[in-house]
C-alpha cells in the first residue's frame, strides 16, 4: 500500500526537524573548540568575540614550560597505571558479575553499572580527603594514592564495557564444552573468555585513559604539588594569558582525539 501523502508530509517535517536540532547540537559542540583552535593563535585576545593578530609563540612556550610538561608525564603515568591496575581486576570482576547475574545476582551487576552516575567524583575525593588526611594513613598529594583514586574512578567504565561484550559472545556453550574435555575453570577463563575480550578490554582500556587524562575534579581534590595533573595545571594557566591557556587546552583535545580515534579503530576492527 503506498503511503498517504500526511504520512509522506509528517516524515519530511520530522527529517527537517532532525537536521535541524543535529546542526544546532553540532554548532553548540563545535563553536567552543574552533574558538580554543583560533584563540591558541591569537595574539591578544581581551574583551572581543575573536583574538587579534596571528602567532604561534604560545605553543612554544607551552613546550618550554616545565610544569605543563611536568604535569603531562603526571597524567600519562596515572593514566597508564589506572589502566594497568583496571587491566587486571575488571575482567575477572565481569566475569563474576557475568555468571552471578545468571544465579539471582543481577543487583550486583547494576550497581557497580550504576556506579559512575551515583557516585560523583566530588564524592569519592572528599571520602579519601576524610580517611588519607590523617596520622594513620598520611597519603593525600601522594601519587600512589591518586593512581588508587583514578583506578576506582574508571573500574566501573571497564567493567561495564566487558559485561556488555560478555552478553553479547554468550560464551557458556564454549565453556560447557572445555570443562566436558576436563579443563578446570582457570583453564576455560584464561584460554576462552580472555581472549574473546581481547578487543573490548583494548577498547576499554584506551576510554579509561581517556577520562583519566581528562579528569579534573578528582585530581584537583587529591593531588599535591609535586603531583599536579595536566587538567589542574590548566585551570592555573587561564589566570594568566589567554591563548597560553587556549594552546594548552588544544593539547588536551587533540589527546582526547587520538583516543578515541584509537578506541573507535579497535572495535570496528574486532
Amino acid at each position: 500500500m503506498p503511503p498517504l501523502w500526511g504520512d509522506v508530509q509528517t516524515d519530511k517535517h520530522g527529517d527537517r526537524m532532525l537536521r535541524s536540532i543535529s546542526v544546532a547540537y553540532g554548532i553548540y559542540l563545535l563553536l567552543p573548540i574552533a574558538l580554543l583552535f583560533v584563540g591558541s593563535l591569537g595574539n591578544t585576545w581581551t574583551n572581543s568575540l575573536l583574538p587579534d593578530g596571528f602567532t604561534a609563540r604560545w605553543y612554544a612556550e607551552l613546550l618550554q614550560d616545565t610544569s605543563f610538561r611536568k604535569a603531562f608525564t603526571t597524567s600519562l603515568v596515572v593514566a597508564g597505571a589506572a589502566c594497568f591496575i583496571n587491566a587486571l581486576l575488571a575482567v575477572p570482576l565481569a566475569y563474576t558479575l557475568y555468571h552471578a547475574a545468571g544465579r539471582g545476582g543481577s543487583l550486583a551487576a547494576k550497581v557497580v553499572s550504576a556506579m559512575p552516575i551515583a557516585v560523583p567524583t566530588i564524592t569519592l575525593g572528599f571520602g579519601y580527603i576524610i580517611v588519607f588526611n590523617t596520622d594513620t594513613a598520611p597519603w593525600l598529594g601522594t601519587l600512589p594514592l591518586l593512581i588508587a583514586a583514578h583506578a576506582v574512578h574508571t573500574l566501573p567504565y571497564l567493567t561495564n564495557t566487558l559485561l556488555t561484550d560478555l552478553r553479547h559472545l554468550r560464551l557458556e556453550r564454549l565453556e560447557d564444552a572445555a570443562a566436558t574435555l576436563g579443563a578446570s575453570a582457570s583453564q576455560r577463563f584464561l584460554g576462552i573468555v580472555v581472549p574473546n575480550l581481547r578487543q573490548s578490554l583494548l577498547s576499554g582500556l584506551v576510554m579509561v585513559a581517556a577520562i583519566s587524562i581528562g579528569e579534573f575534579g578528582l585530581s584537583n581534590l587529591l593531588t599535591g604539588f609535586q603531583n599536579r595533573t595536566y587538567p589542574v595545571v590548566l585551570l592555573q594557566a587561564f589566570y594568566g594569558a589567554t591563548g597560553f591557556a587556549c594552546a594548552a587546552t588544544v593539547i588536551l583535545l587533540l589527546l582526547a582525539c587520538a583516543s578515541a580515534f584509537t578506541a573507535s579503530t579497535i572495535v570496528k576492527k574486532s
